[in-house]
């Protein structure tokens, strides 16, 4: 199967329920204050900026550096976040809900602290699992995302051969993706999650060399955010997974 010219993924800005879950967690609280289902959760005033800030830098890419096409994770955040980077690129978006954040289902809502006091259980059973292979009740796995994911790169790689490609999506679709596209180990991506925590706006990108395989460029990288005077999401910001 031909490869892609380039693809990128970019986190969505910071939303409200990332403000949320920092001050809960913050607070030893055991539950997010949330105010819309996870589908429905909007940017913040600094993610819409943050958007904004990583759309004036797409657009002062070199043309031959742009992306072709976009394809959109159909929860409403990301939906803003594209609409924001795109809005002065003449990039054809779609949605796609294989690019939907991970559901954590039981756990949703709560903080890692009222995971593991309401769902001591679930808690010993992640331990014991590991973070790839746990499922929460009526939620899904890291390997359950990475299936969905992994049918997403095929039909992009028969759709867009010789594109490059653009994701706007979530966090642990981040990670996911290089497990994919660079064939990491479990230990390899586990690893990964231990060092680093995705940043909202943040930029990572593979291009393909040449043999035409996909290899890293870019990871995590909030640069173009400074560069264009936007708040970046420092990494005690960034809300982890409760369990």
């Amino acid at each position: 199967m031909a490869e892609l010219a380039a693809l990128w993924i970019v986190r969505h800005g910071e939303s409200t329920a990332n403000v949320a879950a920092t001050a809960a967690e913050a607070s030893g609280a055991e539950s997010i204050e949330l105010t819309h289902r996870d589908a429905d959760v909007p940017l913040s005033a600094t993610g819409e900026e943050q958007a904004r800030a990583t759309g004036r830098w797409l657009a002062g890419l070199p043309e031959a550096d742009r992306p072709d096409v976009a394809v959109v994770s159909p929860y409403l955040r990301t939906v803003r976040t594209a609409e924001l980077i795109l809005a002065d690129a003449a990039v054809p978006a779609s949605r796609d809900e294989r690019l939907r954040d991970r559901e954590l289902g039981v756990l949703d809502g709560l903080t890692s602290h009222g995971a593991r006091r309401r769902h001591p259980e679930e808690a010993l059973r992640r331990d014991r699992l590991g973070k790839f292979y746990y499922r929460p009740p009526g939620g899904e796995s890291w390997t359950d995302v990475v299936l969905r994911l992994r049918a997403l790169l095929g039909d992009l790689r028969r759709d867009h051969a010789g594109r490059r490609v653009l994701l706007v999506g979530h966090d642990a679709l981040v990670f996911l993706l290089r497990y994919l596209v660079e064939g990491l180990t479990e230990a390899e991506l586990m690893a990964l999650t231990r060092r680093h925590a995705i940043a909202n706006c943040s930029v990572t990108g593979w291009r393909a060399d040449a043999a035409g395989r996909l290899t890293p460029v870019v990871f995590n990288d909030i640069g173009h955010l400074r560069q264009q005077g936007a708040r970046p999401t420092t990494e005690d910001e960034v809300h982890a997974e409760p369990v």
